[in-house]
């Protein structure tokens, strides 16, 4: 009897959270993201972290944010009349480059504010997926790897591939210069650097150099990016 009433106590507060949490726990839980709600305005923040996943599956020992998780979720933040801002929270090695792109594009369309922070790393596709927001936050020891496009598996030696290449990587940089205050010139330069990467091409850049490039608004943390978030919403909600 004890052991069944024990059971019920923690049925109850789970669901006690999942009230707290909203209707979709455990897609909440799965996508790492959470609601933070308090007097004066409801925050959503979504985490990409690892690798981002594409139209392969990844290793279950590999850290991975599944794309088709992140649109709906996007959408449904994005209808939302509860949710006033949202904030995203990015520590990533890339990965998938039309994943990452379409997840970029979205939170670029969303009429929402919308404001980014690099922990840790923001790499490869990861530096759209900053700029993407309406505001960019990197901290000051965080990275971000900026590389020509790479292909893993099988290629095809022929003129057709290279072209590929040439226009994925030119929609990458066309993104960014749209969504920051870099230049394409800027952005080829440190994706052509021969001497920056061991065997391989391409630059490493802190959060001071991002900022001082363009690609990020402003170094600041968690405090700084939440500022920034309510202040946006307060604009909006004066019109």
């Amino acid at each position: 009897m004890e052991d069944n009433k024990n059971k019920g106590n923690d049925s109850t507060e789970e669901n006690e959270n999942k009230t707290a949490i909203g209707d979709d726990f455990e897609g909440i839980i799965k996508s790492g993201s959470v609601v933070a709600k308090n007097s004066r305005e409801t925050i959503h923040c979504l985490s990409i972290i690892g690798q981002v996943e594409g139209h392969y599956l990844l290793g279950e020992s590999q850290k991975a944010t599944k794309y088709e998780h992140i649109i709906p979720l996007l959408v449904a933040i994005e209808e939302s009349e509860e949710i006033d801002g949202l904030l995203i929270v990015l520590n990533t090695m890339g990965g998938d480059v039309e994943a990452g792109l379409a997840i970029a594009e979205m939170i670029a369309s969303m009429s929402k504010p919308t404001v980014s922070i690099v922990l840790g790393g923001g790499h490869s596709i990861g530096v759209p997926l900053a700029v993407a927001a309406k505001r960019s936050f990197i901290v000051p020891s965080a990275t971000m790897t900026i590389h020509p496009v790479r292909i893993n598996g099988l290629v095809v030696g022929v003129p057709q591939t290279f072209r590929y290449f040439e226009s994925m990587q030119k929609r990458i940089i066309n993104f960014i210069v749209e969504h920051s205050g870099a230049s394409a010139e800027k952005l080829n330069e440190l994706m052509m650097r021969p001497d920056e990467i061991a065997t391989d091409v391409g630059s490493i850049v802190d959060g001071n150099e991002a900022v001082d490039i363009g690609i990020i608004d402003r170094v600041g943390g968690l405090s700084d990016a939440l500022e920034e978030l309510r202040n946006m919403i307060k604009e909006i909600s004066k019109k």
